[in-house]
């Protein structure tokens, strides 16, 4: 090291540590943080037709394009998520995705596909998929919270843990503390909260400042979503919320809030990024809402950071 960089760097040390510096924080904070995708749709409509599934805006979402709404984030690697195909297609989406995995030319790496946890034959299907090393869970649509009850849909999420696979899930608000009890309940399977918990980011602002009445109270959120966070097996998708409602201006500003929340309540070694691409266009492109999200958490920790946007995945994946 030359002299001048020395001291320029001596400089830096010694101001940062004093107490209440960030400088040290600031010097670390330019670097490119590699970001782990955890919710990649694809919707390749060219390949498989118009009945393979409905995007929320015209248009073909395949690899090629994914590639293109990634090449300035940073985008390392990615989890394929089920994009709700019909049912007599989702071994086929199954078989694409475990493709899309073994090609070495794009960043997917895992998938979570689809399957029916109400299904009497649910273990005999998930169980062909023992040990991949591409497949990793299933994501579920949950019909109703007596659903979340049933002794079979209790019984086949266990057979998830029993082969370490995971279950991702999309609710309304008002049913999370119904998915808490059965989070509780299935101590050995592991569970992902997607997008936010369905927050919508109006339930935080001054209603002066919107249009429209959100779709859940504030602190009724809150409360439900730290009764879920309190199981351990359950981490939070960093996702969704930028397309959640409409009514308000989408920016860092607004949008916080209901972020921050997720990040406080589940805590930094618990949270995802997650981009819901291309559903995420029916607000912003993907660059955007990293662009928004990186701007929310720019004073948290540089580890902090890196954990939501990388290494959390890597570990909950094992990828």
């Amino acid at each position: 090291m030359n002299r001048k960089k020395f001291l320029a760097t001596a400089s830096v040390l010694a101001i940062a540590s004093i107490k209440g510096s960030s400088v040290l924080y600031a010097s670390t904070s330019f670097k490119k943080i590699p970001i782990i995708d955890t919710h990649q749709h694809l919707a390749d409509l060219v390949r498989f037709g118009k009945g393979w599934t409905s995007p929320p805006v015209p248009g073909n979402y395949d690899m090629k394009a994914y590639l293109e709404a990634t090449r300035n984030v940073n985008m390392v690697k990615a989890v394929y998520m089920e994009v709700a195909v019909p049912v007599a297609k989702r071994h086929e989406e199954a078989l694409y995705a475990i493709e899309m995995c073994k090609d070495k030319s794009n960043p997917t790496v895992a998938a979570v596909i689809s399957a029916n946890l109400m299904s009497p034959d649910f273990e005999g299907y998930i169980t062909q998929f023992k040990g991949s090393e591409y497949i990793k869970g299933i994501r579920y649509g949950f019909k109703s919270v007596d659903e979340m009850k049933n002794p079979l849909l209790i019984r086949n999420v266990e057979v998830l843990g029993k082969l370490n696979m995971s279950l991702d899930f999309t609710i309304s608000p008002a049913w999370l503390p119904s998915i808490a009890n059965l989070i509780k309940t299935c101590p050995g399977t592991r569970f992902l909260v997607n997008h936010c918990g369905n927050a919508d980011p109006r339930a935080f602002l001054d209603p002066s400042t919107i249009s429209g009445k959100p779709n859940h109270d504030a602190n009724e959120w809150i409360a439900a979503m730290k009764t879920v966070a309190e199981n351990k097996n359950v981490v939070c998708k960093i996702s969704g919320i930028i397309s959640t409602s409409t009514g308000y201006p989408k920016t860092a500003q607004t949008l916080a809030p209901g972020i921050n929340h997720c990040l406080d309540i589940f805590g930094q070694d618990r949270v995802m990024f997650a981009s819901d691409w291309p559903w995420c266009l029916k607000s912003n492109k993907l660059e955007e809402w990293v662009t928004i999200l990186k701007e929310i958490v720019k004073n948290r920790p540089y580890n902090e950071q890196k954990k939501m946007f990388h290494d959390n995945a890597i570990k909950f994946y094992s990828i």
